[in-house]
């Protein structure tokens, strides 16, 4: 899979989809697929075991495609790209605003 433009910890928001126009941090990202905190929930029943001794319901964020969302910077969404800086460090930025992103 190429390199994702998208990292662990950004703040999202979701464009398309039941959840559309929900923001979040990414949880995980995994196989093109992302995991955003508070969207995308499912309830899960889940029996009892030794880490979780009552069981019962659960809800959990689930993994959606990470075409559907988009990086936020400043409060506005933008696309991302990559530089090279004078260093030879490689970096992200925003396309809107310019701004270097990590």
């Amino acid at each position: 899979m190429a390199m994702s433009k998208i990292k662990k910890n950004d703040t999202v928001r979701v464009m398309t989809g039941v959840d559309k126009g929900k923001e979040g941090k990414v949880i995980d990202i995994k196989d093109g697929k992302v995991k955003v905190e508070g969207v995308n929930k499912a309830t899960l029943h889940v029996k009892p075991n030794q880490a979780n001794t009552k069981g019962g319901i659960v809800e959990e964020e689930r993994f959606f495609d990470i075409s559907n969302v988009m990086l936020v910077v400043d409060g506005k969404t933008t696309r991302v790209g990559f530089r090279v800086e004078e260093s030879g460090q490689k970096v992200r930025y925003a396309k809107s605003t310019g701004a270097l992103i990590d």
